[in-house]
């Protein structure tokens, strides 16, 4: 159902008597299970930066003679990854009757029968964009593309996971169904590159289609047993894999032509904290006539680390 722009009122948010159901989803597991609105680190900038450092490959002939002078000195650079805040900012304004009147019901038949469950509109509207902003959230770190903008024309926004992963990309050039193969070569990339190490954040995100690609492949094929994981509050299906136990998040803003592995360790939500405020908070907004008003407020961006932890597979049916 649609919503309204603008103030809340008598008119335009009616009351109704009846057990209040949801009916659009909340589901936000790939940020819940990194840290959510309310955990994450504070970057102190709108630009945030990490650094990430390697080893050089193992070599089976680096023996040294005896007695031999100190060999050449060799050492390992240091790279930087880095990401942006976005902004977030949304209000909420209802006027002094629509709070008032939490017994003012729509119909015909003003005593209708029955328990109007919304008694604070103001509180209700909130929450509500609460969940939308997380949801909003949700979805730039799953398929936000980057911009880092020269002034203030333009919006800062993230970068997200899929945008991210550069390095291990697999690309269907025809468009193919996915296939155990496809899947475990996958793995095998972001395992070379160091990624999917610990056992209980190596993480498969999916959307539905391809959710049910892998139970067909896995599960119904494979006969392997399916069980489930606790992964920062959210709980995960899990499946056996080459490459060891493995969650499978189902997630609604995946592209359903993608699939993703991350190593979910390496991922965190940044925020900016504002002085005597935090880093994502409600404040009530500076009268102007007879109705409340409350912005919402934060600055978030994912932090994703080593990109080469990660790994995409695109081009799939």
């Amino acid at each position: 159902m649609p919503g309204i722009t603008g103030m809340g009122t008598t008119y335009n948010l009616p009351n109704y008597v009846g057990e209040l159901f949801q009916l659009s989803t909340e589901d936000t597991p790939f940020l819940s299970a990194i840290g959510g609105l309310t955990g994450g680190e504070d970057t102190g900038s709108t630009i945030f930066t990490w650094q990430t450092a390697d080893l050089r490959d193992a070599d089976e002939t680096r023996q040294r003679l005896e007695g031999a002078d100190a060999p050449t000195a060799e050492g390992r650079k240091r790279s930087s990854g880095s990401n942006v805040l976005e902004i977030h900012q949304e209000q909420v304004s209802v006027s002094y009757t629509k709070q008032g009147a939490t017994r003012q019901l729509t119909g015909t038949d003003p005593m209708q029968a029955g328990v109007q469950p919304v008694t604070d509109e103001l509180t209700f509207q909130t929450a509500a964009e609460i969940k939308q902003i997380a949801r909003d959230v949700e979805k730039s770190f799953i398929v936000g593309t980057y911009n880092l903008p020269t002034d203030n024309t333009t919006k800062r926004r993230t970068r997200g996971i899929l945008e991210a992963v550069t390095s291990n990309v697999v690309t269907n050039g025809t468009p193919a169904a996915l296939t155990e193969t496809m899947l475990l070569d996958l793995m095998q990339l972001a395992w070379e590159n160091g990624g999917i190490q610990e056992s209980e954040t190596r993480t498969i995100v999916v959307g539905a289609k391809q959710k049910r690609a892998l139970t067909k492949i896995f599960i119904d094929g494979k006969g392997y047993k399916e069980s489930t994981r606790n992964v920062g509050g959210v709980n995960l299906q899990t499946i056996e894999t080459d490459f060891g136990r493995c969650n499978i998040m189902l997630n609604r803003y995946m592209p359903a032509a993608q699939l993703a592995v991350v190593s979910l360790e390496e991922c965190a939500p940044r925020f900016l904290e504002i002085p005597g405020k935090g880093h994502f908070f409600a404040e009530s907004l500076a009268k102007t006539g007879a109705s409340e008003k409350v912005q919402l407020y934060g600055e978030i961006g994912l932090k994703y680390g080593n990109e080469l932890k990660h790994a995409k597979l695109t081009g799939l049916l």
